[in-house]
């Protein structure tokens, strides 16, 4: 395969496909919850070890369509059909989900939109949980943990967005390029599948 010249400017098509994948993780969202309280008996602050879970759209998008703004497009989008489904935290998911974006798009931004690997995945999910972190401080959430308890509570959200929207975003949507479905979405070249390595 030859190289292609890519642009970054976001197409119709480029839109419309991460509004598709954002309305498949809002309703993952929303049935998430229930499965994140779930976890609160198997330990102190076991829940965040899933908390991850809630930025998989930005870092899974932008892997796929490789552009700027759409981890941003992503994690709102999803936000907003997470609350339209009745989310437990009402409208205050929106304003999750654009800096949870904005966290992730960060990391992307920081190589300028051209790697795509495993390291730079990692990177922006830790973005988006850093951006969570300083949310539910604001909000209230976790202004009154002790210091050991706010480490545990760190550590574990970073290490589950690792875990979620780093290493399993990466690696989905790496299944899905050797499917060959995000052909139509841009040129493939070897490249890409050699960032994919």
């Amino acid at each position: 395969m030859g190289n292609a010249v890519r642009s970054n400017k976001l197409r119709l098509t480029d839109i419309l496909v991460t509004i598709v994948i954002a309305v498949v993780f809002g309703v993952i969202y929303k049935i998430w919850g229930p499965t994140y309280d779930l976890m609160k008996p198997f330990g102190i602050h076991a829940e965040q070890m899933i908390y991850g879970m809630w930025f998989m759209a930005g870092t899974f998008a932008f892997v796929v369509i490789r552009k700027p703004g759409v981890a941003i497009l992503a994690e709102v989008a999803a936000a907003t059909v997470s609350a339209f489904l009745g989310s437990e935290w009402g409208m205050s998911t929106l304003v999750y989900g654009l800096l949870q974006g904005l966290g992730a798009e960060v990391f992307f931004a920081a190589f300028r939109y051209r790697l795509t690997n495993l390291m730079v995945t990692c990177l922006a999910a830790v973005g988006a949980a850093a951006a969570s972190l300083i949310l539910d401080y604001q909000y209230g959430y976790i202004d009154s943990l002790s210091a050991w308890n706010y480490t545990l509570f760190i550590g574990f959200r970073f290490l589950g967005s690792i875990i979620i929207a780093g290493v399993f975003a990466y690696y989905l949507a790496k299944a899905l390029e050797l499917t060959g479905v995000t052909r139509s979405l841009r040129p493939v070249s070897k490249q890409d599948y050699e960032a994919l390595d």
